[in-house]
């Protein structure tokens, strides 16, 4: 006989396996690629497109109701064409991108415009700390897609560097 030793949250309390097992699971095959998930997403450069799995991560599409609950942190693939990538930005957690497929340039920045960039190919990753000035770029002809994990189950939307996108960043909620 199995012990679970520890308690259920309270949401799963009474929840049967095949209820647990039909909320927590998510294929990348019903996941529809939301290529208007962040504001800056419909700006030439910054095209990309978020597969959500667990949680909004930081689009603030948190009504989705079919991406698995967040508890502590988020997990969605991007999937970044050729030439785009997404605009400098901060959050108020750790952020990661971890390169599943293809090649990419992740940077991060200080307020004075310097930047360090390094290319990442598949299996490698950047974690960026919170408000540390980061983002990535797809510098091939070739899609990249990454695993995007944020260290907060509902995190803000992206606080974006450049003063016009952060006063938008909440844009893409309302079109």
């Amino acid at each position: 006989m199995s012990v679970a030793r520890h308690s259920r949250p309270p949401e799963l309390v009474g929840a049967s396996l095949e209820q647990i097992m039909d909320r927590y699971v998510a294929r990348f095959a019903d996941r529809v690629p939301d290529w208007n998930a962040f504001s800056d997403a419909n700006i030439d450069g910054y095209r990309r497109a978020q597969h959500r799995f667990v949680g909004a991560g930081a689009s603030g599409k948190h009504d989705d109701s079919t991406i698995v609950p967040a508890g502590n942190f988020t997990l969605s693939i991007m999937l970044v064409p050729p030439g785009q990538g997404n605009a400098p930005h901060t959050h108020e957690v750790e952020e990661i991108f971890f390169v599943l497929q293809g090649r990419c340039v992740v940077f991060i920045e200080e307020e004075d415009g310097r930047r360090l960039s390094k290319e990442l190919g598949q299996w490698e990753m950047i974690s960026c700390p919170p408000g540390v000035i980061h983002g990535y770029v797809n510098e091939t002809n070739e899609p990249v897609y990454l695993q995007v994990m944020l260290g907060r189950g509902r995190p803000e939307t992206a606080g974006f560097a450049d003063q016009k996108l952060f006063e938008n960043k909440n844009a893409h909620l309302t079109r």
